[in-house]
């Protein structure tokens, strides 16, 4: 691979006149794994070297603590404050939480997403973030009963009453009427969910959507399986997230297993919450580790396979990348431009069919 890193191209989201880099700087680290200095450091770098779109989230940093709610958002905020100009030059995304998680500190852990809470929390965003105006608005997950975050089956024994997609619309139209909010989007979206919002919003004048930001990568290509194809028939953009399967796909987790007393290593390691989660399933890891072993055979780094996968996917209009160090982010960047033959393709596609999507 070339020591030159191409330029990172800017795609247009949804045809809204969104222009954002195809690669998009994800901040959940901030806040928690990164002091405010080394994010600032990590955010300017990422911008001079063509990255021009930042992605947080009201409930960052991750893993998400009652003491660190909003804390990203915040440093984000002080870092345009003293960077006069900045907001001008980059596209601010942000999200306003589903209903309550675990996170009794969110809405004093309300279960239904309310009108009232979506201004409110775009409001406490605004202001944490220290602009006027934030780019692009996502429902961080759905507000009703679905299969996400690693349930793999729908439960309807589980439904319950909730605020309706129309209502959620029609207070984030009232947020793009007011000026505070230019687009709108989704995250952790079901094809069934894209298709309402999209129906409902022609139907009734409301803003569309412009893009779903899910999960996607070498170890969950859910979006394969239905996803894709209504993304690519509405237009509708997709933001890849953990490209890189919370590191399992660097190679950092390739020994027997996760040791705590590194926690260098990163998040899988350090933080006990994160090892229940999806991508440290031992099924997981074990697919991970085979990727790892093919981008070695082909000459490549592991993290390079990862990312060369969602950059030059058809079906990604914008892969976020998260880091923890300037070193972190060069390798990141670094990878923009590598093309992964039709053979490695192939092979790429003999794991999955074996192994499936272990982190869905």
């Amino acid at each position: 691979m070339s020591t030159h890193t191409p330029p990172i191209p800017l795609v247009d989201l949804a045809a809204s006149g969104l222009m954002v880099s195809r690669i998009c700087l994800g901040t959940m680290t901030f806040g928690e794994q990164v002091d405010q200095p080394t994010s600032h450091a990590i955010l300017d770098e990422a911008v001079e070297r063509g990255v021009n779109f930042i992605d947080t989230a009201e409930m960052y940093a991750v893993p998400a603590r009652r003491e660190t709610y909003g804390a990203t958002e915040t440093i984000i905020g002080h870092w345009l404050a003293a960077r006069p100009g900045m907001r001008q030059r980059i596209v601010l995304a942000t999200k306003v939480a589903g209903p309550s998680r675990g996170m009794p500190w969110v809405r004093d852990g309300a279960e239904d997403l309310q009108p009232a809470h979506i201004a409110q929390a775009c409001d406490d965003s605004l202001r944490r973030l220290q602009t006027d105006v934030i780019d692009l608005y996502q429902i961080h997950w759905p507000n009703r009963n679905a299969a996400i975050f690693g349930g793999l089956y729908l439960d309807p024994s589980k439904d319950r009453f909730y605020t309706s997609i129309h209502d959620q619309l029609a207070a984030l139209g009232k947020l793009v009427q007011a000026g505070k909010v230019r687009h709108i989007g989704l995250s952790n979206e079901t094809p069934w969910g894209l298709g309402e919002f999209l129906r409902l919003a022609d139907q009734h004048g409301l803003p569309r959507v412009v893009s779903v930001q899910n999960p996607y990568a070498l170890v969950n290509r859910s979006v394969d399986n239905g996803l894709d194809e209504a993304l690519l028939r509405t237009g509708v953009g997709l933001l890849a997230y953990s490209p890189l399967g919370f590191g399992a796909l660097t190679g950092k987790y390739d020994g027997p297993g996760f040791d705590a007393a590194q926690p260098a290593l990163g998040r899988l390691a350090r933080f006990e919450s994160m090892r229940k989660q999806r991508w440290a399933r031992p099924e997981t890891l074990v697919a991970a580790r085979r990727y790892n072993a093919l981008a070695r055979e082909h000459g490549l780094t592991p993290t390079q396979l990862a990312l060369a996968f969602c950059y030059g996917n058809w079906r990604v209009a914008s892969t976020i990348i998260g880091v923890t160090t300037s070193a972190q982010l060069g390798e990141c960047l670094a990878a923009w431009g590598t093309t992964l033959s039709p053979a490695l393709l192939a092979a790429i596609d003999a794991v999955r069919w074996e192994l499936r999507d272990p982190a869905q």
